[in-house]
């Protein structure tokens, strides 16, 4: 994977456009993989519209998009070696680039061409989205001299499995088509695209000045009835519903970031919860193992997101987590499960895909994760509530939901869990340091002062339990009874509030960590085995900013900041976060875009922003 571009531009930065036939006059153009190949993650950008997204790469080619909704099969499947894509960009050679328009997820691709210049597409799922019924919204700017470019459409559904089948023109010029389940058209300046091969469709267009040029393709799992959707309003839809959705933040650190850290959480989050991640299988170290389908909604995720937008201030997000949150405790109680479907449903078990999958890793839908035990996140239940409390955000069920996450703690706290990193069951001291931290926010949120006495001295109890048999001799947590070793995740019950941050345990657990799980600021999770940190796994992104948090409460600035600079650039040109990041090779690695990540830069940038150490 180093290098980063397979089969795409070349050692100049440069490439030919999709389905290219230069040098190869009469040849087929390319399909499904092979037209569009992988390529590092670090090159994809996200549009996404809360019901679904979709990854774009920088040869204008969507390589992933589940539709209607983000547990459903791929459509656009070539990231993981499925059929499926959708590509529009020059004709001929061409370097690229792009970025996102401020408070947004409309992505603008800019490709240089050899001969004609500069040319710009903005890129956007129509916002907010429909839970029925996806619009992919593609905009050719006018460009300064006339510049040919090349479309290419090849929707497969169900991972590929399903091509496009029934093209034909409608009523509207509108060419309309079958993939499975799905009902696809495509409008706009589309009078000239044919098909080819029976499943897909080809366009080639060349933009003039003076002139834009709109491509709108329509995705649903029923038929698409009446006229398609006209380009300019969907367009102004979509952008004035992205200003409001997106908060200015004001009095953060790098605040444009903060903002497009913010905006990847909305656009990860529809109108039940916030998946962890937009894609499935995209592996975290080559030929391990470890791929795993994350398009689902973690408790603890959903928590964290919350908390972070609290941090900044009472913004919309904040409601999204308590709701969720608050809806799954009342189902589900002390039975409360990690993670959900987005309409909270348990998530379907863990299978393979006939697929070859992303290089270095193979295919999985499903997550084995319903079936653990995750006490750790009660406490981050409670700490979200109680944050919602203070923004006076918590109506009757937020409390009653609050009520149901302590009354589960004092009932489990003392049995195993599988604990953050999703182990085999332990007495993970994270977990009841984490838990006693929601009992304490829970205790300051208003709360009658009996109930908020009970459930100090619960807080008291199970940090007593934790020093007894989870404190090692140094002084510095440990992460188990059993397990000796230090631990990223022991860093946050000081930010959390479990215990004072000048306890000399969270002093001393935090020079540990400094000393045996960072190097160059960049931060691990704990040490798997005598290898070097980095030979075993990729820094962890979302640790990097906890420290960088951990080293602002212990009042040292400057290497607050250094942690917080380090991190936020462990990123590509899009600035979005996988939960790994490979230092030696300087890529990202594991699905895309990590929510929980960006949850901890928008937490880091609006605590280190703070006068002075927190708490």
């Amino acid at each position: 994977m180093s290098g980063g571009r397979n089969a795409g531009p070349d050692a100049n930065g440069e490439a030919d456009g999709p389905g290219s036939r230069e040098g190869a006059a009469g040849r087929e153009a390319p399909h499904g993989g092979d037209a569009f190949p992988p390529r590092s993650l670090r090159d994809y950008a996200l549009v996404a519209d809360g019901e679904r997204g979709a990854l774009l790469g920088p040869l204008g080619e969507y390589v992933w998009m589940c539709a209607p909704r983000w547990d459903s099969g791929a459509v656009f499947a070539s990231l993981i070696g499925g059929r499926g894509g959708y590509a529009l960009a020059p004709a001929g050679r061409f370097v690229w680039g792009g970025y996102y328009e401020d408070r947004s997820l409309v992505w603008r691709s800019r490709w240089i061409t050899r001969d004609d210049g500069v040319v710009e597409c903005r890129e956007a799922l129509a916002f907010p989205g429909e839970p029925h019924r996806a619009v992919l919204l593609r905009r050719v700017l006018p460009p300064e001299r006339p510049v040919a470019l090349r479309a290419v459409l090849e929707p497969a559904a169900d991972f590929g499995e399903h091509a496009l089948r029934g093209l034909e023109r409608d009523a509207h010029g509108c060419w309309q088509g079958r993939a499975g389940g799905l009902w696809l058209r495509w409008s706009g300046a589309v009078g000239d695209a044919r098909p080819a091969a029976g499943r897909r469709l080809e366009l080639d267009l060349t933009a003039e000045p003076g002139r834009s040029y709109d491509l709108v393709l329509e995705i649903a799992d029923r038929p698409l009835d009446g006229a398609p959707p006209d380009p300019e309003q969907a367009w102004r839809a979509t952008r004035e519903a992205w200003r409001s959705a997106v908060p200015v933040l004001d009095g953060v650190l790098a605040p444009r970031d903060a903002r497009h850290a913010y905006a990847v959480m909305r656009g990860l989050t529809g109108p039940a919860g916030m998946v962890a991640a937009a894609t499935t299988s995209l592996p975290e170290r080559a030929e391990e193992g470890r791929n795993y389908d994350y398009r689902y909604v973690w408790i603890r995720d959903q928590c964290y997101a919350g908390q972070a937008v609290a941090a900044a201030g009472a913004h919309p997000l904040l409601d999204d987590a308590v709701r969720f949150v608050t809806a799954r405790l009342a189902e589900d109680g002390a039975g409360l499960r990690p993670a959900y479907t987005v309409d909270g449903r348990p998530i379907p078990d863990q299978r393979r895909l006939d697929l070859p999958g992303y290089p270095g890793g193979f295919d999985l839908v499903g997550n084995q994760v319903s079936g653990q035990f995750q006490l750790d996140a009660f406490g981050e239940c409670l700490l979200l509530l109680a944050a919602a409390a203070r923004h006076d955000r918590l109506d009757g069920d937020g409390w009653r939901a609050a009520l149901a996450a302590a009354e589960a703690v004092e009932k489990r706290w003392r049995e195993p869990d599988a604990g953050i990193w999703e182990l085999a069951p332990r007495h993970w001291t994270h977990s009841r340091l984490i838990c006693a931290a929601g009992l304490r926010a829970l205790a300051g949120a208003g709360v009658p002062a009996r109930q908020a006495a009970h459930w100090r001295a619960l807080a008291d109890t199970v940090v007593a339990a934790a020093d007894d048999d989870g404190r090692h001799p140094s002084g510095r947590w440990q992460r188990a009874p059993d397990d000796p070793r230090p631990d990223a995740a022991l860093l946050f019950p000081a930010l959390r509030g479990a215990l004072p941050a000048g306890d000399p345990r969270s002093t001393a657990t935090l020079d540990a960590y400094l000393a045996e799980l960072a190097e160059d600021h960049f931060a691990y999770r704990f040490r798997h085995d005598d290898r070097p940190l980095a030979h075993a796994e990729g820094a962890f992104v979302m640790c990097g900013f906890a420290v960088a948090m951990a080293e602002h409460q212990r009042g040292r600035t400057g290497s607050a900041y250094r942690w917080f600079e380090r991190n936020r650039a462990a990123c590509g040109p899009a600035g979005l976060y996988a939960e790994e990041y490979d230092t030696a090779q300087r890529e990202m690695r594991g699905n895309l875009p990590q929510a929980f990540v960006h949850a901890l830069m928008l937490e880091a940038s609006a605590r280190l922003a703070q006068e002075g150490p927190p708490g």
